[in-house]
């Protein structure tokens, strides 16, 4: 049953759940962090760690993805990005990042963000993106708006991606539009595809179960909010609550998997997960994988130079994010943040280890088994 409360006369709202309002609960079997499997498979490709990189320009460049990609992960290349429009992206994100550490103008990273994307795509550019990435051996995946999804997709295709990810603050199956232009039938589309689709986000339950209903191999929940970085709630008064929202679309997938006689589609989650512990809870709640932004951000290895932005940071007339400093002095290694040693008693470096502990104490072995873990909710 749901729980509602009355927020005033005849108007009533549901109660959910922040993954900092829920625990894990261990169960009376415990094992050795050894014998915990971390692997996920995606359609036909599988990864060792249910970790993604946010498609932003602060933190997945070519090289990025392929040393993610070596790891295990995923890094989803903006396909609507820098490294599209320009041929000295590393330059440009100096300048950017000169401009945000001068502390002049509040205003003038996110107008010098917006000035960067406005220059025109060029498919040669991200051609040659996606053929570094692909030439290395891991598997490729680029990001694509819903608006701009059958224009891009042809030139994606071509340059040989694995996976296509459609991916906007929010999405829905059944976008209605008047006028002109045509909306995007996703289901059409992806149906028309040779390659499997991960679409996203969505927050509620309804709406993941549709988008399951497209063809979508996995089904994105959330719209990647980091604190301080992630303004969706300031600009369009919109919030979602992480546990709540994956425990909902892992529903959606139990639904459509007794729908179709066992078709499974895969639940990551986006958002407010900071810590290996917040990395745990999101698979306990149901996520069989997690994108994570401002915590990758902080590794060497990312193009931002220590600073984090969200893709739709960039949007040029309603940006939805700004630029956050995620990274001081000396930065770690990405084999620090994924698999430490650490040092940090607050989980921001080691996530992976710290999932597997979480799931050995809990005394369970896979992701799968993992999503049965006991949860309590905090007084």
């Amino acid at each position: 049953m749901r729980d509602l409360v009355e927020i005033g006369m005849g108007r009533t709202a549901r109660r959910t759940y922040e993954l900092d309002d829920i625990d894990i609960v261990p169960s009376r079997r415990t094992r050795s962090s050894k014998e915990v499997s971390t692997s996920w498979q995606l359609d036909a490709y599988r990864f060792d760690i249910p970790v993604l990189a946010h498609p932003t320009d602060a933190l997945v460049s070519p090289s990025f993805a392929i040393e993610l990609g070596k790891r295990g992960g995923l890094g989803v290349i903006n396909g609507e990005g820098l490294w599209g429009r320009h041929a000295d992206v590393e330059a440009k994100l100096a300048e950017l990042v000169a401009l945000a550490e001068s502390d002049v103008d509040v205003e003038a990273p996110i107008k010098k963000l917006q000035e960067l994307h406005a220059a025109p795509l060029q498919p040669g550019l991200l051609a040659a993106a996606v053929a570094q990435v692909r030439d290395a051996g891991v598997t490729t995946a680029v990001r694509v708006s819903p608006q701009n999804a059958r224009a891009l997709t042809p030139q994606l295709l071509e340059a040989g991606i694995d996976l296509l990810v459609v991916h906007g603050t929010i999405i829905s199956a059944e976008h209605v539009a008047h006028g002109d232009s045509e909306p995007l039938n996703l289901k059409t589309f992806i149906s028309e595809l040779d390659v499997p689709v991960v679409a996203g986000g969505v927050s509620d339950h309804r709406t993941a179960l549709h988008l399951m209903r497209t063809g979508a191999a996995g089904v994105i929940v959330g719209y990647g909010s980091t604190e301080g970085a992630t303004t969706t709630g300031e600009v369009l008064g919109i919030g979602l609550p992480m546990a709540t929202a994956i425990a909902d679309a892992a529903a959606a997938r139990r639904d459509y998997l007794d729908e179709t006689g066992g078709r499974y589609v895969h639940v990551i989650a986006d958002g407010d997960i900071t810590s290996s512990g917040d990395l745990a809870k999101a698979i306990a709640c149901g996520a069989d994988a997690a994108v994570l932004g401002a915590p990758l951000a902080v590794a060497a290895e990312a193009p931002g130079g220590g600073w984090y932005w969200p893709s739709a940071a960039a949007h040029p007339s309603v940006p939805r994010g700004t630029m956050l400093p995620v990274s001081f002095g000396d930065r770690p290694s990405l084999d620090r943040v994924l698999t430490g040693p650490s040092d940090d008693p607050f989980g921001s470096l080691n996530f992976v280890g710290g999932l597997r502990r979480s799931m050995a104490k809990s005394g369970y072995s896979d992701l799968k088994e993992f999503q049965k873990v006991g949860l309590t909710v905090r007084a």
